[in-house]
């Protein structure tokens, strides 16, 4: 194939696209923001462009993006999942331009991607759903009133949203205030849109979602169903397929609903229906991506298909070569492995990977970006890598997982691979006793906190390889010499140092020290203020999170020496709670 494809993305799923573009003998652009210059995804590329732009997360600058395709001479733009993956505007203007976007058409994304009219499109597809309003709520007193006819607890979900952000629970009345601000908040910087809904909220269902085809000539397939229960924060851990212990008939139910509500609305290319599951087997819409998932990984291996590649020919116009009734062969989990430390409430934790090497063997799959020397960026999420084992059972599938993530080494920053180790090895998880509750129901598996103490400082060794932009364009040259001071070469070897941070959490001290790398969102307290422990304090926001931070004793704020905006760093000084004697 002669056609251009500019992947308007980053980061694994920009790889992930670059290797399916490869095996298609499709020419591939990359495109770059700041610190991405010398990342995987560009040097893999045939082409690659700066993103001009002023945003601070470039990814998301439309114009900018429309401009280097077309710059480019690019035929298909791939938006991946995350940032413009699921903004309609991007697709009508990718087709403004005479440029395929390789997803649904943007109607379909226009639909689906506001909650409250999904919710419509599954009703009238059939397809159950859970008690919610139809219509956003204009404030928290909007949804304390609706509340009060459902009972609690409530969610709050933002209508242009998923992927857990703009997503809280209100146990009580008096939390809906709270909730409704943080919620808003959240769903404005990360959709540009701060409208919410409510939707009544199932303590402990399981997360069970349908994998579904479209192509132009109106074929619509599901392509089995994935379990992705275990989750924090409501965003997905752990992944397998196919969902296990979910009766045939129930399997069956979802699969023709999925279909049901993507034909409804003229859906083309991958796409996901999510699903909550009670114990007795009722099963209730929860929302459709209009993409490509993170977890498409286990799919793929059960069922042989290569998801990505069949988006580009879809794309093309090609007729799906998908068999529509495709059973799963073995089973497959996915762990993400994310620069978080789950024990201090997953902070994120940004910094260099200084030392990374995947596993290798029978049945296993890495996909990831990151190399040693790689810098995980607080601008960006917090994935490092996506570990995939597959068996030909599940007890096979979990057992590679466990010696998987006993071979990988990730050194620099601290890592859910804890995390990831207790749960396969659970009693817990080896039972399938799954559902959304799971890291509380089964909370022996959170392991303690990092050493935040210690850093990973790589060796400095020389290398020649420069990058060098032309009107734009990214070039790779080699030039005689050692590197600049403080530059980092993939290969370079790990040691550790020693680093006391600025203010340590002692157990019922006074001074709160950050746990986190961030931004301070909000601040609620001011000084002289009475707390008590667990009253919240302030915000800081991390890879795209809001993490709030409370009180770790009672008594008075004495002093809180930041300002929002302010950057902070783990360990840096907070506040200071003067505990009465």
């Amino acid at each position: 194939m002669t056609e251009r494809v500019l992947i308007a993305n980053r980061g694994e799923i920009a790889v992930r696209i670059v290797r399916a573009c490869r095996d298609l003998g499709l020419t591939v652009i990359a495109v770059y923001g700041p610190g991405d210059d010398d990342s995987l995804h560009v040097r893999m590329a045939d082409e690659a462009y700066r993103i001009e732009s002023d945003r601070a997360i470039p990814y998301l600058d439309i114009p900018a993006l429309i401009a280097i395709a077309c710059r480019a001479k690019a035929h298909l733009v791939h938006p991946g999942y995350g940032f413009l993956a699921e903004n309609a505007t991007f697709a009508e203007e990718c087709a403004r331009a005479g440029l395929f976007f390789v997803g649904p058409p943007a109607g379909a994304i226009a639909t689906m991607g506001d909650k409250v009219a999904a919710r419509a499109s599954a009703v009238a597809a059939g397809v159950p759903i859970l008690p919610g309003t139809t219509q956003p709520v204009a404030d928290a007193e909007a949804a304390r009133a609706w509340a009060a006819g459902v009972g609690y607890p409530v969610v709050l979900k933002a209508a242009a949203g998923g992927g857990g952000r703009g997503f809280r629970i209100a146990e009580r009345a008096e939390d809906l205030p709270g909730a409704f601000v943080s919620a808003q908040s959240e769903a404005d910087r990360s959709f540009g849109d701060g409208r919410l809904y409510a939707e009544r909220y199932l303590m402990r269902p399981r997360h069970v979602e349908v994998q579904v085809f479209a192509d132009q000539q109106g074929h619509v397939i599901a392509i089995g169903d994935r379990d992705c229960s275990i989750q924090r924060r409501h965003q997905k851990l752990i992944e397998e397929s196919p969902a296990p212990n979910v009766p045939d008939s129930v399997r069956e139910q979802m699969a023709d609903a999925a279909i049901r509500l993507a034909r409804g609305v003229g859906y083309v290319s991958a796409g996901t229906l999510e699903f909550l599951v009670e114990p007795d087997g009722q099963f209730s819409f929860l929302e459709m991506n209009t993409r490509i998932q993170v977890e498409h990984t286990v799919t793929e291996e059960v069922h042989g298909v290569d998801l990505v590649r069949e988006q580009l020919l879809v794309a093309l116009g090609e007729p799906l070569s998908i068999a529509p009734h495709s059973n799963p062969r073995g089973h497959a989990v996915q762990c993400r492995i994310n620069a978080e430390d789950p024990g201090m409430g997953f902070a994120p934790t940004p910094g260099r990977v200084t030392r990374f090497v995947p596993p290798l063997g029978p049945g296993i799959r890495v996909d990831t970006a990151v190399e040693s020397g790689s810098v995980i960026s607080e601008r960006y999420d917090s994935m490092i890598a996506k570990l995939v084992a597959t068996g030909p059972s599940r007890e096979i599938a979990i057992a590679r997982m466990r010696r998987a993530l006993d071979e990988i080494v990730i050194e620099g920053v601290p890592s859910t691979i804890p995390l990831h180790r207790n749960v396969m090895a659970s009693t817990a998880f080896q039972d399938a006793r799954l559902s959304t509750s799971f890291l509380m129901d089964v909370a022996e598996v959170i392991p303690p906190p990092a050493d935040h103490d210690k850093v990973e400082i790589p060796d400095s060794d020389a290398w020649t390889e420069r990058t060098i932009e032309v009107n734009g364009r990214r070039f790779q040259v080699r030039v005689p010499g050692n590197p600049d001071p403080g530059a980092v070469h993939a290969t370079a070897r790990p040691k550790r140092a020693s680093r006391q941070p600025s203010t340590t959490i002692a157990a019922g001290g006074p001074k709160f020290a950050s746990p986190i790398q961030g931004s301070v969102l909000r601040i609620h307290k001011g000084v002289g203020d009475v707390v008590a422990i667990g009253d919240p304090v302030m915000v800081v926001e991390a890879m795209k999170m809001e993490n709030e931070l409370r009180a770790q004793r009672d008594g008075v704020l004495i002093e809180i020496p930041v300002s929002i905006g302010a950057s902070v760093k783990v360990g840096d000084h907070l506040f200071t709670v003067d505990s009465p004697e």
